[in-house]
């Protein structure tokens, strides 16, 4: 199966950004060395659909040593680096995708990765599965398991396995503790703000910021923008996250009052509509807009785009849209996820945690699936085992030492 990517000759940069995530990402590389001895997916196909830049590259990179015969595709049409799909390319994986796709590219390049009749299925929002599902059931019986990265991905899964239309088991990759508590929360945090700011490049210090949501996602975004000097309001429907936000020291209100005084809005909820007319129509001129949620419908950019008077391309990835009102409210990134469309995406530090839970879980289908098959609930929970694993060996690779319990306290604690 021929590979679609926009020019193989891209591949010596892509790999020189491959070379130096590896070098940050010293899990992986053990991992890649236990995979390489003991090849755990020999014989195997992986489809996998994650953002496409260099610390998912190494992902697959490491994958393929473990025998797997990789089949990659993006999960974002702003996300792919085309010159890291280049690199894999070169290196032998087969690669569906490029920077700024269509629809209809974008779709295309799901099911080329799908149509490879893969047994295993790393997703990141939860297209390969929806995919696999309603347009090629024929290819279920061959699905072993998957794992499922993030928040929005695990929000449609449970959503078919409560509804029984999930056909094989997904672990929930994005609930681990190694995941969330870190990449959702340090890794988003600091990447949204490289990518407003290197796209903007405006001060943050002094002005209000409005983060819609506060999960772990939006405690991170607040977090590094008090850092930055901002103002920080928070929105929120959960009235125990609200809680949260005010005894963090961040102002709470509804949105359609957050608009009206916002410098920066940033929605980080995996919920639709979460800035729509109303609030567009209250903002002051030139407030800024962008999205940390998986996909492009928290800023609901359908709405925007119909009451608009004009529409123009303010800076790079910036649109700048006008109103009735003669204010102009600009965009990043189209509204799709900041810190990949705008920016790299996490730092590779964090994402060493996130996708070794990722490779040990794929590990773990391949040598469990059939006890997983027999379950009744097809989402599953990553094993603690895992978790405990990928935490003792970032310990160690920061040459950190911690205690452990003596017979007689783990006794005592009934452990």
């Amino acid at each position: 199966m021929a590979s679609e990517i926009r020019d193989v000759s891209l591949w010596e940069s892509g790999k020189r950004k491959i070379d130096w995530v590896k070098r940050n990402m010293p899990l992986l590389c053990g991992i890649e060395q236990d995979f390489e001895r003991d090849k755990p997916f020999a014989g195997l196909k992986i489809a996998l659909s994650v953002h496409l830049e260099a610390k998912t590259a190494y992902l697959c990179k490491v994958l393929a040593a473990g025998g797997a015969e990789m089949y990659v595709t993006g999960s974002n049409p702003l996300s792919t680096q085309d010159d890291v799909a280049a690199a894999l390319v070169h290196d032998g994986l087969n690669v569906f995708a490029w920077y700024d796709s269509t629809d209809e590219e974008y779709h295309r390049h799901i099911s080329k990765v799908i149509d490879a009749a893969p047994n295993i299925i790393i997703d990141d929002g939860g297209d390969l599965v929806n995919y696999i599902h309603t347009e090629r059931p024929d290819l279920i019986k061959n699905v072993m398991g998957g794992c499922e990265e993030t928040t929005t991905g695990i929000i449609r899964l449970k959503n078919m396995d409560r509804d029984g239309t999930l056909k094989f088991p997904m672990i929930l990759v994005n609930d681990a503790d190694c995941k969330h508590l870190f990449d959702n929360r340090y890794g988003t945090g600091q990447s949204v703000w490289d990518g407003i700011n290197r796209t903007t490049n405006l001060i943050v210090a002094g002005k209000y910021v409005v983060v819609a949501g506060y999960g772990w996602c939006g405690k991170g975004v607040s977090m590094r923008a008090k850092g930055l000097g901002a103002k920080v309001i928070v929105t929120e429907v959960d009235p125990i996250k609200a809680m949260e936000a005010v005894m963090d020291g961040f102002t709470v209100m509804p949105m359609r009052e957050a608009a009206v005084v916002g410098d920066f809005f940033v929605t980080v909820t995996g919920c639709a509509d979460v800035i729509g007319e109303e609030a567009f129509t209250r903002m002051k001129d030139g407030a800024i807009c962008c999205n940390a949620g998986h996909f492009d419908v928290e800023v609901n950019m359908a709405k925007l785009r119909s009451i608009a008077k004009e529409s123009f391309l303010a800076r790079n990835n910036i649109m700048g849209y006008t109103l009735a009102n003669g204010n102009t409210i600009f965009v990043i990134a189209e509204g799709r996820l900041v810190n990949l469309a705008a920016g790299d995406g996490h730092p590779a530090e964090i994402m060493d945690m996130s996708f070794a839970i990722q490779a040990l879980s794929a590990e773990y289908i391949a040598k469990n699936s059939t006890k997983l098959h027999d379950n009744e609930t097809k989402t599953i929970n990553v094993p603690k085992d895992i978790d405990r694993t990928v935490a003792q060996r970032k310990l160690r690779s920061w040459g950190i030492e911690i205690d452990t319990l003596t017979p007689e306290q783990q006794r005592y604690l009934g452990v």
